[in-house]
């Protein structure tokens, strides 16, 4: 699949994009994702600002909820959502509205879809260009999934990440916040979808504060934890 066979044919691309409060670089990254695809849907999380109006101006869809439900709960709404709005809708593309991760990059994730190599495309991050806390929190995480599901996976908290529809609809249920990429991984092991790993370039302008950092941190390799046993007990 070469990039010019992909770039005529996004008719059956749709990017999501989960956003609370990012009146700042909304507009931005609609406008960097519509030069990939002209599909592009937001879903506003109840933020409390300009967003919703500001993504709708730069060209997309946009669904709002009344409250916040966290990124995975904005990711159901537009998975449940989206053949309704895109009838020709194949694959989706998730892409998080803080310019951390580039849109323009999303090719490289779709491609091994459109070729028919992979059911789920995860991003995989340079950790050399992330903050040292991080690195130790994403180093936790993906050595305690990778021994408990058996995988070889460089990254496992990625928040670009692509997928077939047929993947998504094996996935189900999308719940949760900053646990809804392990979430996704999990259910793909557990699926026997085929994942691959892409590079992508990272910019962590923003970084936690430490005491969420550190519940980030014990969430996630609790939750890892949990399924990974259930998945090695067989349940």
């Amino acid at each position: 699949m070469t990039r010019s066979r992909f770039m005529k044919s996004t008719s059956d691309v749709v990017a999501l994009i989960p956003a609370f409060n990012e009146a700042t670089n909304i507009a931005a990254v609609v406008s960097a994702t519509k030069k990939v695809t002209s599909n592009v849907l937001v879903i506003d999380d109840g933020s409390g600002d300009d967003t919703a109006a500001l993504a709708g101006q730069a060209g997309a869809k946009v669904l709002r909820h009344p409250h916040n439900l966290g990124k995975g709960g904005a990711l159901k709404t537009g998975m449940d959502a989206v053949q309704g709005i895109f009838p020709d809708a194949r694959y989706i593309v998730i892409i998080d509205a803080d310019m951390q991760l580039q849109p323009s990059e999303a090719p490289r994730l779709l491609e091994p879809l459109l070729a028919d190599k992979a059911d789920l495309v995860m991003g995989r991050r340079d950790f050399s260009k992330v903050p040292l806390r991080h690195r130790i929190g994403n180093w936790v995480w993906r050595t305690t999934f990778n021994i408990l599901f058996g995988t070889r996976l460089a990254d496992t908290n990625c928040g670009y990440i692509a997928m077939s529809l047929p993947a998504a609809k094996a996935i189900g249920d999308f719940h949760g916040g900053y646990i809804i990429e392990t979430h996704m991984l999990t259910q793909a092991v557990r699926k026997k979808l085929r994942i691959i790993q892409v590079p992508v370039s990272v910019d962590y302008s923003r970084k936690s504060a430490v005491p969420r950092g550190i519940r980030i941190v014990l969430g996630v390799m609790l939750f890892t934890f949990r399924e990974g046993l259930k998945y090695r007990l067989g349940r």
